[in-house]
């Protein structure tokens, strides 16, 4: 079933129950004329499409809990207390959904309803914006996947097509419905400039993806991702979708999956789900040195978006940089104290054979001069008997006294 013939069906049943009450029902017909109007023009369509219609989708089902909620009491009559009542029964955790557990999408009601336009058709959306003042988002909505266990939920998986999705809704970090919109024509293979490695160029456009994200085309990081890939895309056409199946068969995958490894997201220790890949993605990068700018493009957020806000602070990221920063601080000056240490031992070193060579010269010389002494030495002992012997001679000729010749 379409997500249009959901929206009809369902609207049909909200529209025509008689158990809510009258003016209940005409409020909620009218918010539905105003919010089909609305997507159309905002998003520029002359008909409205399918994520349009998974958006009114969940408004029946919103709406129906909340008039469940107030009691089936008319909202133009609802006051305060009503208002209040119900605001803390969702914070206490008193309203419960059909699991049994708290609402976790709190702000869904409080934002799309409570204080915008189904409340400002009664005319109470400011009354519902004072009591409500208080909440904010905190860190219960910070959930993701580690690597760790995001490689265990892949260990036990053996059919191609399931391996890939997993890899991209980890590599990419994009929700499953724009993942199963892919066909073989959005993958480009090629290699990455720096690395010279195999990677796919993956293009997300428009129609596939959230309205709220940019259209880009990222890089595969792993090359899990390009193996798999290769697999699965190498006996498809150009426009063929590369998972012959939809969100339900992925969601009992994912399931499956969870059911057989146990695996649990940070820090709320619940099941995986789909969702909880992309921020693991994220968080995964993070960790890893990328900035958060790179990260949010990379997510498809717009500049400057707040959504890495809460992960950021658990990771305690930001408050790791002044300690990095410190840490490379003390490193620099380690790395320059030991070049200024080794720089003093080469001009030691070199010092030192220059003396050495002084030495040597040194000794040299005094050699040479040493044979030179032993020379002269030489000379002036042959030169003295030289001169020693005619002396030596005359004394011998000479006549001894008291005799004649």
């Amino acid at each position: 079933m379409t997500w249009q013939n959901r929206y009809e069906t369902s609207k049909q049943r909200l529209l025509k129950d008689a158990s809510i009450c009258k003016e209940n029902r005409k409020i909620f017909a009218e918010f539905f004329e105003f919010e089909e109007y609305k997507l159309k023009r905002r998003n520029q369509l002359a008909r409205l499409d399918n994520a349009c219609y998974k958006t009114l989708y969940l408004y029946t089902i919103n709406l129906r809990n909340a008039n469940r909620w107030f009691n089936n009491k008319p909202w133009k009559g609802l006051v305060r207390e009503d208002i209040k009542r119900v605001y803390d029964d969702l914070e206490d955790g008193r309203i419960k959904n059909a699991r049994g557990k708290s609402i976790a999408d709190r702000a869904s009601y409080y934002n799309k309803i409570f204080k915008s336009k189904p409340f400002r058709i009664v005319g109470k959306a400011e009354l519902a914006k004072d009591v409500i003042e208080f909440y904010t988002r905190s860190n219960e909505d910070v959930r993701f996947v580690t690597e760790e266990t995001f490689r265990k939920m892949i260990a036990i998986l053996a059919k191609p097509q399931h391996l890939l999705l997993f890899w991209l809704a980890w590599d990419l970090g994009e929700n499953i419905d724009a993942l199963l919109k892919l066909t073989k024509r959005d993958f480009t293979r090629q290699k990455n400039p720096h690395t010279h490695e195999a990677e796919y160029l993956v293009n997300l456009a428009k129609g596939k993806i959230k309205r709220s994200r940019r259209t880009r085309s990222e890089p595969t990081l792993y090359p899990e991702t390009v193996r798999y890939a290769d697999i699965v895309l190498e006996t498809l056409q150009a426009d063929e979708r590369l998972f012959p199946f939809g969100y339900h068969q992925a969601l009992k995958v994912m399931r499956t999956v969870v059911k057989k490894t146990g695996a649990t997201c940070q820090p709320v220790n619940e099941p995986v789900r789909w969702k909880d890949l992309r921020s693991g993605m994220a968080c995964h990068l993070l960790k890893n040195g990328w900035t958060r700018e790179e990260v949010d493009a990379r997510l498809g957020h717009t500049p400057n978006s707040s959504a890495l806000n809460a992960y950021l602070n658990y990771l305690a990221i930001d408050r790791q940089k002044p300690k990095k920063r410190l840490f490379d601080s003390s490193l620099e000056q380690v790395q320059s104290d030991l070049e200024e240490a080794r720089r003093r031992e080469k001009l030691h070193g070199e010092r030192l054979e220059r003396q050495a060579e002084e030495n040597r010269e040194l000794r040299d010389e005094l050699k040479e001069t040493q044979a030179t002494v032993r020379d002269m030495k030489k000379l002036i002992e042959i030169a003295m008997r030289k001169l020693e012997g005619p002396e030596t001679q005359k004394r011998a000729t000479r006549p001894k006294s008291g005799t004649h010749a």
